[in-house]
């Protein structure tokens, strides 16, 4: 591709002198000697000198730990089952509780306009420790799990801290997902717990989540307890039976508790187990350590994201997406988490950051994009003074949508497009505060990650596309997918393609300045008369077009090759007429390439997405080519899945 020859932004001197960064860049040269002065260099020690890397980023992070243990890492030939400090011992939600200031602010919790609410630290504290003590007085031990149905307030917070203080395992999913959908993840993994609010409320309606008990209790027998909070209605009326009982009620038990016993485990203990998007199959449950899980949030929030205590931390998200987990471990960082539960309205999130003062705004592109084609300019409206950084996430960010948000939202802030997933619980590339940040681009690999981008012979390239990967291992790997006998699909899933290295499925660029552009996940990208193409690229000149609101695109195998099709939602007041039709035709032609012209147009009302808002192109895929879609409960609108039947024009002559 054509590079710019100037960055779209730069850290000022005065942001890179205060930066935490450029701390720990002084930590490492003073205690070892070096001269490092730039990130890239940095980086470059940090894989070389895993061990000394990860043991200066726990002291310099601060972690908590009864045991540091010899800080070893073990690095397997082909990096799969690489483990780091096995002899070390400590607990998650004690990095992220203890030595807080206690009237310091931790969280901030908007529902839509409908509720608003405040906790200190102090009164985090306090209530985490009430509910760990029932929790324990019920019988919830080490390696227990505990399953959340939650929107994402307080309580999904206090829950989640309480279940892993005693060194019980943690997994949620967002109250939208029906209830085959939560058996489809839960019931793998037999919790002893589940939490849930009795409703919640999206884009001004509220909800009810009450009347799916019954069928938990049916379809989850491990289950002993639900425990119901309330969130839009007090005291709502319960089933009466002994295993439902009442968040409030619980609590009364144990008022005299103020203190937590946190229960210490290994560093490699699961914390956390979160689930594939299940939309080819049965979600693969993905179990992941709580200090593996922490030291790379810590990395990831003060070395890339430059969060320091006091700032308020703002990523909108379910409970049911990684991005979730990220956000909340920012509590080990000290930091104020702003959370949001609901539908993410035009104005609603920059009134809530102006009002909040949120320092670090989190979001998808998709939402950017939607700002730009609704011509909602945020700066215009809102006070954003506050947002030093915004980080986008979800699905790639168009160079346009860089251009929208240095023009529309804020001069000089931070952007960062990050990219990571599920699988790893962390980001491979993000952004580096005190750097420079290209237009289009992801600024860097993480530190301690060797990611490069491999061609189909297995060897790096710049400048090329290919296969994402990381050559060095790193903390937040899986420790083992759920009930999978001897690591076979966690193996096939990373380390098959490339024996070796982690190959992630992502289609991407490494570019001449040390960022990436992705491009797309492997597995759509698009094959017309054998030249790869990554469905980003044809979103990015797609989502120019003034008439288009989103797209979707896919392959279609037809007449022993492949041709691309592209469905299209337009803004209500157009059609789509040959006209317009030409028109979308003419600008890829000039702006990709011929060979990037969809062979087929076809407008469609709605397009199916995941729970956490990304676009299904396989299940789309799947249907036009009459293969079944093997678990429509990942969708978020699996009924839209109809209207890509039957299509008259993708049918054969």
């Amino acid at each position: 591709m054509e590079y710019r020859t100037d960055p779209i932004w730069k850290p000022s001197a005065q942001a890179i002198e205060q930066a935490n960064m450029t701390r720990f860049i002084e930590a490492v040269n003073s205690r070892y000697g070096l001269n490092l002065i730039s990130y890239e260099e940095l980086h470059l020690w940090s894989i070389i000198n895993k061990k000394d890397f990860h043991k200066i980023l726990w002291d310099f992070c601060g972690v908590i730990a009864s045991h540091k243990g010899k800080q070893e890492i073990y690095v397997t030939h082909d990096l799969f089952k690489s483990k780091f400090f096995e002899d070390a011992t400590l607990n998650y939600a004690e990095n992220l509780l203890k030595d807080r200031p206690l009237d310091m602010p931790a969280v901030i919790f908007w529902g839509e306009d409908k509720v608003k609410r405040t906790l200190t630290y102090g009164e985090l504290y306090r209530q985490v420790a009430a509910l760990a003590a029932y929790l324990k007085s019920i019988g919830v031990e080490k390696g227990d799990r505990a399953g959340g149905y939650v929107p994402n307030t307080p309580e999904a917070l206090i829950a989640m801290l309480a279940v892993t203080s005693l060194g019980a395992i943690w997994s949620s999913c967002s109250p939208d997902f029906g209830v085959s959908g939560v058996v489809d993840r839960f019931g793998q993994i037999t919790p002893k717990i589940l939490f849930m609010a009795e409703g919640y409320f999206y884009n001004g309606k509220r909800f009810d989540c009450l009347s799916k008990i019954d069928d938990f209790l049916k379809d989850l027998p491990s289950l002993e307890k639900i425990i119901v909070y309330s969130y839009t209605q007090e005291a709502p009326s319960l089933p009466n039976d002994p295993k439902v009982v009442a968040w409030e009620e619980a609590l009364k038990l144990v008022l005299d508790v103020e203190s937590i016993d946190f229960v210490q485990v290994p560093f490699n203990h699961p914390a956390f187990i979160l689930y594939s998007s299940g939309t080819t199959g049965a979600p693969k449950c993905i179990v992941h350590g709580g200090g593996g899980t922490l030291l790379q949030h810590l990395k990831d929030h003060q070395l890339h994201s430059d969060i320091k205590p006091g700032d308020r931390v703002f990523y909108f998200t379910t409970c049911g997406w990684m991005m979730w987990n990220w956000q909340v471990s920012a509590l080990a960082s000290n930091a104020t988490l702003c959370l949001f539960d609901g539908s993410p309205a035009a104005s609603i999130l920059w009134e809530y950051a102006e009002r909040e003062k949120i320092t670090h705004f989190g979001t998808s592109a998709k939402y950017i994009d939607f700002l730009q084609k609704s011509d909602i300019h945020p700066k215009n409206l809102y006070d954003l003074s506050s947002i030093r950084m915004i980080a986008s996430t979800g699905s790639p960010l168009a160079p346009e949508s860089f251009d929208f948000v240095y023009e529309h939202i804020s001069s000089d802030v931070h952007l960062a497009s990050i990219s990571g997933g599920t699988d790893i619980i962390s980001c491979f590339a993000l952004g580096n505060p005190v750097g420079p940040l290209w237009r289009g681009e992801l600024q860097v690999g993480g530190l301690g990650m060797d990611v490069c981008v491999f061609n189909e012979a297995g060897h790096p390239v710049i400048g090329h596309k290919g296969e994402l990967v990381c050559r060095s291992p790193f903390p937040s790997m899986p420790i083992c997918f759920w009930n999978d006998e001897n690591d076979r699909k966690y193996y096939a899933a990373y380390f098959k393609k490339f024996p070796g290295v982690w190959c992630h499925g992502d289609y991407v660029e490494h570019t001449i300045h040390g960022g990436f552009i992705i491009y797309g996940r492997s597995d759509t990208v698009l094959n017309p008369g054998g030249v790869r193409i990554g469905t980003a690229e044809i979103y990015r000149q797609v989502e120019q077009i003034p008439e288009v609101m989103e797209s979707l695109v896919v392959g279609q195998d037809w007449e022993g090759d492949v041709r691309i099709i592209l469905f299209l939602i337009l803004k209500a007041e157009f059609t789509l007429t040959p006209n317009l039709m030409d028109k979308i035709k003419q600008h890829i032609r000039l702006q990709a390439s011929p060979r990037h012209v969809p062979a087929k147009m076809i407008q469609v009302a709605d397009i199916p997405r995941t729970k956490s808002g990304k676009i299904v192109e396989v299940a789309v895929r799947e249907i036009i080519h009459r293969r079944p879609v093997l678990n429509t409960s990942a969708l978020a609108n699996p009924e839209v899945l109809k209207l890509y039947e039957g299509i008259e024009e993708l049918q054969r002559e």
